[in-house]
């Protein structure tokens, strides 16, 4: 009796606990509940979009995204409970949750297998952060075995599809970290957490796990294709801002200019030469010695006249972007006044030492110290100064160096050190996003004469959003980190982030001179074949600037006209400013349409070869870029450095040596075509069927390139700078064999009225089958449109001259006013 009465009161037990396990409560956006003494949230964001939180019970979550800016829609979605499950569906996404254990499963709404969370896959452990009681938090998730993923930010470890690694994600130099990550079945997940973060991916499982959070949060987007992903983590975390037009031309840079007048010379240099420049860039120092460390002020002696300097630049057509940095030296306002409201985080930054000497001599520390820009004051503070005293005198960009940032002598508590919004180590990797935020959003707030537009060294998810561009950090000049620079702009790029940018010659190139900074490299033939391969690359990323130490990269520096390098250098700078229109126009399409203008070739293909394919791209929807990444003159030299010790200034044991080399040979290299469409090669118009690996016949001044059938590009004058000539007599190249559309657009370019619809847009579409460009009339106005113009139609052929140069037979000459037209070709 007694047996039967403990069986009886165990099995109401059972039956209870069952049925707490199964109980939900229906809220605006989606579920909560209570499974295994953990909450679980489910909300819909939108259609395609769903939030999963989780937190252990008898606590609370609440958080204010520092990434997320949308606000939840007012979604329909259907709940449905079977059994032990409770299934939420929306018009785009199912979401299945499983009330025994807690996992969620994500699904299209007919049913596919999207991403499945880990049974039990939530791990929270107590964690002291600082002296406030939180969790270590983890979430796993089961991918499918053949599945390839993307995204993770800028990686420096050469992969394309980031299967199988192991990522530690603390923002540094070289290696930006976005905790996302999206997928070729058409998802994208993102991880919103700022703490220090380990991602791991296995043939067992896919896994986030953070250091710090009150609960895990992460948002599940269904976008069917890459593009429709980026469109969502876009919708999620901010839209793109159109960069001044001006910001697409070639930009000159070295760490350092030492002089007003060495920086305004050469910008004379090249107009003199007339080789095109849009602008150049002003390093560190200008400021003075350490302990003025970015002091966003003149105080150097070799710049006494700054607004003689900025007037110089403009006054020979071209832009000033100036080094501003994350940190401030103890003699400067800006540390004083922020120093006296502890706004200023006590760890080792750069630079460590007051003096020019390496390594840093420590019995004169600089005192230099990161601020906290997570304070809003702070960064009301870090604006006055910039205002007044670079932002006044006109300076059209700011170049945000370290703004990761640097962190020096690592120790763990140093992750203890307060910030406004919490421990550094809470918020550690969401640092780029508030320091280049703050800048951004306060020039806005004082102009909209001039487009915002910020070169970074660090990013984090929604830093799209604020006018930024992110190059690859501190890079070494190899062989080797040339190929990396391909995947990692990708990867980032597939992050949603669609600006980005590399030093074209690597940064830390000493190994290249005789002695570290005679400059000898630049007539170094190793250098010279590393150098001009680079540029040839940098040509197709959406900023095409030439920066490093050790090596001067001017053009001159290389020979002169009618030498070999000279002539490729120059010719690689021509070919990117013939493509401005198309440039800016597929700008407008990243701003207006959520696309991207570096493309993974997964984006665009539906073919298993490309899917791992770390060396070849498409830039804009037409143009297939296919890097020369080896050496094929000079020996690959071994450099080790980083980005540490490559301020080592030591003459290095593995110098390359300087050999004579016939850069007119022709060479060969192997380029993958993809299937689905015919190619034709840029340079001789010669046509293939995609879906086949060919021997491409290379020289030193081409990079080869293909161009997709049914592509429509239009050609740009032969100009010094990017707004030199109207676009009133451009040339439009019709790649017969496929339908295809190309969308020119224009407007101001550089200022915000195109918020206001102050822009204009001509539609060409090329109808194959009729062999028939159909122009669309002109839609839109704004001040300055071209009302009238001509158009050079070519259809491309294999009989044509090599198109980078004018053809001097054309199909077609337009005459063109704005109104409909259409040509048989």
């Amino acid at each position: 009796m007694i047996q039967k009465v403990y069986l009886l009161s165990l099995l109401f037990c059972l039956t209870s606990l069952n049925s707490i396990a199964q109980s939900y409560e229906k809220t605006n956006l989606g579920v909560k509940t209570s499974i295994n003494s953990t909450v679980v949230e489910i909300q819909f964001y939108s259609p395609e979009i769903v939030r999963v939180i989780k937190y252990p019970a008898g606590g609370s979550f609440e958080k204010k995204s520092l990434s997320v800016v949308k606000v939840a829609e007012n979604t329909k979605f259907t709940i449905d409970k079977k059994d032990t499950t409770v299934s939420l569906k929306s018009q785009s996404v199912e979401a299945v949750l499983n009330l025994n254990d807690g996992s969620i499963n994500f699904k299209t709404v007919d049913g596919k297998s999207l991403l499945n969370e880990k049974n039990s896959g939530a791990v929270f452990t107590n964690f002291d952060d600082a002296g406030s009681k939180t969790y270590s938090i983890t979430q796993s998730f089961v991918l499918d075995k053949k599945e390839s993923i993307y995204g993770l930010g800028i990686l420096q470890n050469g992969k394309m599809s980031q299967r199988n690694q192991k990522v530690h994600m603390v923002q540094n130099n070289t290696w930006d970290f976005v905790t996302f990550f999206q997928s070729d079945k058409g998802y994208g997940l993102f991880w919103d957490n700022y703490s220090p973060t380990d991602f791991s991916d296995n043939p067992e499982e896919t896994s986030f796990k953070s250091e710090v959070g009150d609960g895990i949060d992460y948002y599940f987007m269904s976008g069917k294709n890459a593009d429709g992903v980026i469109a969502e983590m876009r919708d999620l975390t901010g839209q793109v801002p159109m960069f001044p037009k001006w910001t697409f031309g070639f930009w000159q840079s070295k760490e350092r200019y030492k002089s007003q007048n060495e920086t305004v010379e050469v910008v004379k240099k090249y107009r003199d030469l007339g080789v095109p420049l849009d602008g150049i860039i002003q390093d560190w120092q200008y400021w003075g010695d350490n302990y003025h460390w970015n002091g966003m002020n003149f105080l150097n002696p070799e710049f006494s006249k700054p607004q003689q300097m900025i007037d110089d630049i403009h006054n020979l057509n071209a832009h000033l972007l100036i080094s501003i940095w994350s940190s401030f030296g103890p003699k400067t306002p800006q540390f004083q006044e922020m120093k006296a409201k502890n706004m200023l985080m006590d760890f080792q930054t750069w630079p460590q030492s007051g003096k020019e000497t390496w390594p840093p001599d420590m019995n004169f520390p600089s005192g230099v110290q990161v601020y906290d820009a997570y304070n809003p004051e702070a960064r009301d503070i870090y604006w006055k100064y910039l205002n007044k005293g670079l932002f006044s005198l006109g300076i059209d960009g700011w170049w945000m160096d370290s703004t990761e940032p640097d962190h020096l002598d690592f120790k763990p508590k140093d992750f203890d050190n307060k910030t406004f919004l919490g421990s550094f180590r809470k918020v550690r990797n969401a640092y780029p996003l508030m320091t280049v935020g703050g800048v951004y959003d306060h020039q806005r707030e004082v102009s909209s004469d001039k487009r915002v537009f910020i070169l970074t060294r660090s990013a984090f998810a929604g830093q799209q959003r604020y006018g930024a561009n992110t190059w690859s950090g501190d890079v070494n000049s190899t062989w080797d980190m040339l190929r990396k620079q391909i995947p990692a702009g990708l990867n980032f790029s597939l992050c949603g982030i669609p600006y980005w940018n590399t030093d074209i010659g690597g940064f830390f190139a000493g190994a290249y001179n005789k002695s570290w900074n005679d400059g000898s490299g630049s007539r170094n033939s190793s250098y010279q074949e590393l150098y001009v391969r680079w540029l040839q690359f940098g040509a197709f990323t959406p900023m095409m600037r030439s920066h490093g130490t050790d090596i001067p990269r001017e053009i001159y520096q290389f020979g002169k006209k009618g030498e070999t390098i000279y002539d490729a250098i120059e010719k690689t700078i021509n070919l990117r400013y013939a493509l401005l229109p198309y440039i800016y126009s597929n700008a407008w399409k990243i701003t207006n349409g959520q696309s991207s203008m570096m493309r993974a070739l997964m984006m665009d293909f539906e073919d298993d070869k490309v899917k791992d394919m770390n060396n070849e791209y498409l830039f804009g929807q037409s143009i297939l870029v296919a890097p020369i990444i080896n050496a094929q003159y000079t020996p690959e030299a071994v450099v080790k450095t980083n980005e540490d010790t490559g301020w080592n200034k030591k003459d290095a044991s593995d110098k390359t040596k300087t050999v004579a080399v016939d850069f007119s040979q022709k060479k060969s290299k192997k380029v993958y075509l993809p299937a689905g469409t015919e190619w034709y090669d840029f340079w001789t118009n010669k046509k293939y069927k995609g879906g086949q690996e060919i021997d491409q016949e290379t020289r030193i001044d081409e990079i080869p390139l293909y161009i997709k059938a049914g592509s429509v590009i239009p050609w740009g004058p032969k100009v010094q700078y990017a707004d030199e000539k109207k676009w009133d007599n451009l040339e439009i190249r019709i790649y017969e064999g496929a339908d295809g559309e190309f969308t020119l657009y224009e407007d101001e370019g550089d200022n915000y009225n195109y918020e206001k619809g102050k822009y204009a847009t001509i539609t060409f579409k090329w109808d194959d089958l009729k062999k028939t460009l159909s122009i669309s009339e002109q839609k839109g106005t704004f001040k300055g449109m071209l009302t009238q113009r001509k158009f050079n139609v070519v259809k491309v052929s294999l009989n044509q001259k090599q198109p980078d140069k004018a053809s001097e037979k054309l199909d077609k000459v337009v005459d063109y006013k704005g109104s409909k037209i259409s040509i048989k070709l």
